[in-house]
């Protein structure tokens, strides 16, 4: 029976076990896809310390690549053998084989591997929303972008300069300050060593930028508002640091009124007709050229808790993948 990662209670990444589960045929809408590799994320994180809530016990992991086994009732746009990429549908990406709603699953063109869709269709379907849709980023913007040198920073680094961005990144080490940078960032904060938000202003001449995308939430929350010009849109997007506290919405009329949203690739990507354009949006600018897939750290998937403390202590660049 094909092995999966899974966990019957919350907690560490002790809690995550490799036990196995059988797949079965798939039901009606449904692919039995044979995994190739499986993207880690901190979504993954949230979900196995109970962050956010799942029934228990429970599968691990929200996105993968590999080939179509199998197909159940209805299902006509992808068929066995396709090469196929994923993110969300529904949690378990952590597994040799599974069954799971075929219309989360991408085609994965033949220019791009395995691991490659492993490691960007959360992290790049996110860049592609944020600052394709959530604030449509113009030629000459300056933006700032937290955890630049992440798997979604990279990405979205190298992106943003394809648009004709400025980009101001912040990550917490200097040399992952120098990865961000020679991936697009024109300048890089270490936000341990440096009052990013004073930076920001110096380096916009006290304008301010117009967005900041932050997925590290309560450590930088406050000082991501004071980066915003009059009428910026503050996009938080994740919560690496803890969770934010309630917001007085008074802030955001005293920053210079001030937009805020929690933006989520569930929502951008739910209709069928607009997850084939984010995907698509993504498939294109890497097979241009223009956005490099940096996989950092690759682990054997019985070795999933590893990958979970290496990303909670911050220890990894880019994306990690889990190799069945």
């Amino acid at each position: 029976m094909p092995k999966s990662i899974r966990f019957h209670k919350t907690g560490g990444p002790e809690v995550l076990q490799l036990e196995e589960v059988r797949a079965g045929d798939p039901g009606p809408g449904e692919a039995r896809v044979l995994h190739k590799a499986c993207g880690v994320n901190f979504l993954d994180i949230y979900q196995r310390s109970g962050l956010y809530k799942l029934p228990l016990p429970s599968g691990a992991g929200n996105e993968g690549s590999g080939v179509v086994e199998a197909v159940g009732a209805g299902v006509t746009h992808v068929k066995p053998g396709d090469r196929v990429a994923y993110a969300g549908g529904s949690i378990g990406a952590y597994c040799e084989a599974r069954n799971m709603p075929a219309d989360r699953l991408c085609i994965l063109p033949e220019g791009l591997s395995f691991e490659q869709g492993a490691a960007m269709m959360l992290k790049g379907m996110t860049a592609q929303y944020l600052i394709r849709r959530t604030y449509k980023v113009q030629p000459g913007d300056t933006v700032l972008f937290h955890a630049a040198a992440g798997g979604v920073g990279l990405i979205a680094c190298q992106w943003l300069k394809a648009l004709g961005a400025t980009v101001i990144g912040t990550a917490g080490s200097d040399m992952k300050c120098a990865l961000a940078k020679a991936h697009g960032a024109d300048y890089c904060i270490n936000y341990r060593t440096e009052n990013f938000s004073e930076r920001v202003k110096d380096i916009t001449k006290g304008a301010g930028v117009p967005v900041v995308y932050d997925s590290v939430g309560k450590d930088t929350f406050m000082g991501s508002l004071e980066c915003l010009r009059p009428l910026g849109l503050m996009a938080s997007f994740g919560s690496s640091s803890g969770l934010v506290p309630p917001v007085e919405l008074g802030l955001l009329m005293q920053y210079g009124s001030l937009f805020l949203t929690r933006p989520s690739l569930n929502t951008y990507a739910a209709k069928r007709i607009d997850l084939e354009a984010i995907s698509k949006d993504l498939f294109d600018v890497v097979l241009a050229g223009k956005v490099k897939i940096e996989i950092g750290q690759r682990y054997p998937l019985k070795d999933a808790a590893r990958a979970h403390a290496d990303l909670e202590a911050r220890k990894t660049t880019g994306s990690s993948i889990l190799i069945p």
